[in-house]
């Protein structure tokens, strides 16, 4: 699911991705949610709710989207859409 501060999302629940970034957000002070294809929309929807309900001194800093190639030298090449979605929150004080 994480990769350093780089949150993949997949087929799991909302709530799980919700649930596993907060504490990881909090404590770096930043996070990055990156999603392709079907899972694009669930990557917003977990955005938003981090940034509405939990977290509210979150700012999205930054959305990218791009178009990635899949596929080996012996595969058919498919493009995929993908985007990151850039989180900045206060550290807090420990």
């Amino acid at each position: 699911m994480f990769e350093g501060n780089v949150m993949f999302i997949g087929k799991k629940p909302i709530m799980s991705y919700v649930l596993t970034a907060i504490p990881k957000l909090e404590k770096l002070g930043g996070l990055t949610i990156r999603a392709r294809g079907m899972s694009i929309s669930k990557a917003v929807d977990i955005a938003l709710i981090i940034r509405d309900r939990y977290v509210k001194d979150c700012r999205i800093d930054g959305i990218d989207v791009r178009t990635e190639v899949l596929g080996g030298e012996n595969e058919e090449k498919v493009k995929v859409s993908s985007i990151e979605i850039r989180l900045s929150s206060p550290v807090e004080a420990k």
